[in-house]
């Protein structure tokens, strides 16, 4: 207890450095914060799993992926034709529509991309969507009942409500551009919960579909040039690794599917290559941001340290003339340093998370197709652990010199 008080104290003796010291500490505790809870989350989506895997079925050669709409039912089983083969728990087809509200002039505000699915897969197939909160789960069931019923319906993620200016309610005309000539009607049926589908944008297959088969009968009989290259994925789901190389293996090894021939793979292995354009970024992130952070600001607590050793080896050598041993005083310096670092970590990453899950509605740092970022939990504990180690490590050497004060010296000073 002696000792706690005796450290407070040194803490409070020059409130401006210390105040210093820890707005320093607690701006590069944000850094890191930040950048390691994008990192652990991008990490977690590409780690393979081993039970209730998801597996992305896509044309082999070429990217976009642009198979047959006939595939697709057959894909839902996992090309299974015998009894004995595996088939998927779940299955869930994508199709790409890419439009303009006005016309060929729009302006880039003006442009929506958008996920042509079945209304009622998403629940059950797309991430997070099935760990809602009550209210949020709720509004989701009807919003996806509003899209069966209603084929011209889009739901909607809330940064596209604010880009294009729009309300529930709202219709409009989605020019094709991907699709050209075919333009969508559609009607604003609601919005996604908040979080990572802000950016999303989701219309009925059925309708998409509808516009494509109808195609002919009003260009004397031609079909539309994307008619059979409509289909761009088919994600499934299967119950464990075992299972995923069975159901991989059928799709692969399978007769129906030789033009275009198709690959299968973990959802973590597909994320994980669409990532690879982002790698240099990712891999400065972890490699240089958070060591640059770390580094700089061991180096600040240390300058920090230093100074407040050098201005008190006076009081030192009198602590060490009243029987202070040397490795008490290193415990009272490393202790000052420590009670900063981890303090202020705490109290940073603690506010980090407050503001950007609870305030901010996510970190809007969009990478590939995820828009935005929730500060982990873990942050709770990274902070401390950041600002205490760091600090840990920039006081060794102050803390070292101080032990070593020799009191003859000091008093021959002052004498």
């Amino acid at each position: 207890m002696r000792f706690l008080l005796l450290i407070l104290k040194n803490v409070r003796r020059n409130l401006l450095r210390s105040g210093l010291t820890v707005a320093a500490t607690m701006w590069l505790v944000v850094v890191v914060t930040l950048v390691w809870s994008v990192l652990s989350f991008l990490d977690d989506v590409t780690a393979e799993k081993n039970k209730n895997l998801k597996a992305i079925v896509s044309e082999r050669w070429q990217f976009p992926s642009q198979m047959p709409i006939s595939y697709a039912d057959t894909l839902a089983e996992g090309a299974a034709r015998e009894a004995s083969d595996a088939r998927p728990t779940d299955s869930m087809t994508w199709q790409f529509f890419g439009g303009r509200l006005g016309g060929d002039d729009a302006g880039r505000n003006d442009r929506l991309f958008a996920f042509a699915m079945e209304p009622r897969k998403l629940k059950t197939m797309m991430d997070d969507l099935d760990t809602l909160p009550p209210d949020q789960a709720a509004e989701l069931d009807r919003n996806i009942e509003r899209l069966e019923k209603n084929r011209q319906g889009i739901l909607l993620g809330r940064d596209w409500m604010i880009i294009l200016n729009k309300r529930v309610g709202d219709r409009f005309v989605l020019n094709g551009m991907n699709y050209k000539g075919i333009n969508l009607q559609l009607e604003i049926i609601g919005v996604f919960p908040p979080g990572r589908y802000d950016k999303s944008a989701v219309i009925n297959r059925d309708y998409l579909n509808g516009a494509i088969d109808a195609w002919p009968r009003e260009h004397n009989g031609q079909p539309h040039f994307l008619s059979q290259k409509r289909l761009n994925l088919v994600w499934l789901r299967v119950p464990d690794s075992a299972a995923y190389s069975q159901v991989a293996s059928q799709i692969e090894q399978s007769p129906f599917y030789q033009s275009p021939s198709v690959k299968c793979e973990t959802a973590s292995s597909g994320i994980a290559s669409f990532l690879d354009a982002y790698r240099d970024m990712i891999r400065g992130m972890r490699w240089f941001l958070v060591p640059a952070a770390v580094i700089s600001l061991a180096l600040v607590i240390a300058n920090a340290i230093s100074i407040s050793v050098r201005e008190r080896r006076l009081e030192l050598a009198v602590m060490k003339v009243l029987g202070f041993r040397p490795w008490q005083i290193l415990v009272l310096v490393l202790g000052e340093a420590v009670l900063l670092g981890a303090g202020s970590g705490l109290v940073s990453a603690g506010g980090t998370w407050y503001v950007v899950n609870e305030i901010a509605g996510g970190l809007k740092f969009p990478i590939a197709f995820f828009p935005s970022f929730y500060i982990a939990d873990a942050a709770w504990w990274w902070g401390p652990l950041v600002g205490g180690l760091a600090a840990l490590a920039g006081s060794i050497f102050p803390a070292v010199t101080a032990c070593r004060v020799k009191v003859s010296e000091v008093f021959a000073k002052v004498t």
